[in-house]
């Protein structure tokens, strides 16, 4: 036998003897068991973020023991009692909505404008040079250094307040939303030049679903953004129609050197922040982005 036959014998793999074997017989499907409620419990995301809370409020406790001093650092129990007191007193909830309204009226209007200027700057080139141009501009300079030319333009007012939330709304959530934009695969694009769309059309049934994930992140920036930035305002000069908001009730209590109050204050900012994050946001991304299998849980 040559060495050729006798190396392909020696790399020929062993020939196996067929067979067959029964199956045994398929029994009742039994569901699965629901996970312990303890397991469950675990497992969600606002379990997680309680303890964290309760940790972050233990350094907290723990730290304004030990400086004990509450004309700087009041404790958290003391900050919680001033907290429930402002609450039940109404004082801090009609602070809030004040705040709140403001808000929300510049918030939807720096949104309003954002979507123009990204509509524009999609559809047209001098849109986008001029979106280019405006943006390099103005997203560097803070919205609240615009506050003194606000107050010069408009009066001491809601109209001097909703000029810095819409300039501070505008810009993030304009970029957030061209960056979407320009990151949606040109085979959507095909699909909705070859329907016939074009124009507003077009944004709305091709690029705005595709850049979803991009654009509901340009709307909590912007949210972020435009919340310091009311609080920000309020704490200079408060008062809009005779009432002021939450900057300013801190603003006051801090005249007052009532520290506690003052925490509390921005402990109440801090929890609307959170809420909003929560039973929004994460909610209008729960519902789209996630069910549609853009963003991971």
């Amino acid at each position: 036998m040559s060495t050729a036959h006798v190396t392909a014998a020696r790399a020929a793999p062993p020939v196996r003897a067929e067979y067959e074997r029964e199956l045994a017989p398929l029994g009742p499907l039994q569901a699965a068991r629901p996970l312990p409620w303890h397991t469950r419990l675990r497992g969600h995301p606002g379990t997680r973020q309680a303890l964290i809370l309760l940790v972050l409020a233990g350094v907290w406790e723990a730290t304004a023991r030990w400086q004990h001093n509450d004309l700087l650092l009041p404790t958290f129990t003391a900050t919680l009692q001033a907290l429930i007191e402002g609450l039940s007193s109404g004082e801090l909830l009609v602070k809030t909505a004040v705040s709140l309204s403001t808000l929300l009226e510049g918030y939807a209007l720096g949104v309003l404008a954002a979507f123009a200027f990204t509509a524009l700057a999609t559809t047209s080139r001098w849109g986008r040079d001029l979106l280019s141009t405006l943006t390099a501009m103005f997203n560097p300079l803070l919205a609240i250094a615009l506050l003194p030319l606000a107050l010069l333009w408009f009066g001491l007012g809601k109209a001097s307040l909703l000029f810095v939330l819409v300039h501070a709304v505008l810009w993030a959530v304009a970029l957030n939303t061209l960056a979407g934009f320009q990151s949606v695969p040109e085979t959507l694009r095909m699909t909705g030049r070859n329907y016939g769309l074009t124009g507003v059309r077009y944004v709305v049934q091709i690029l705005l679903p595709a850049a979803l994930p991009s654009v509901l992140s340009g709307l909590k920036i912007g949210w972020a953004f435009a919340w310091r930035t009311l609080i920000a305002a309020e704490l200079v000069f408060g008062a809009t129609s005779g009432q002021g908001g939450l900057g300013w009730y801190i603003y006051q209590n801090r005249n007052e050197l009532y520290t506690d109050r003052v925490f509390a204050g921005l402990v109440l900012v801090i929890l609307i922040g959170l809420l909003v994050e929560g039973l929004v946001f994460q909610t209008l991304e729960r519902l789209t982005v996630r069910r549609w299998g853009q963003q991971r849980g």
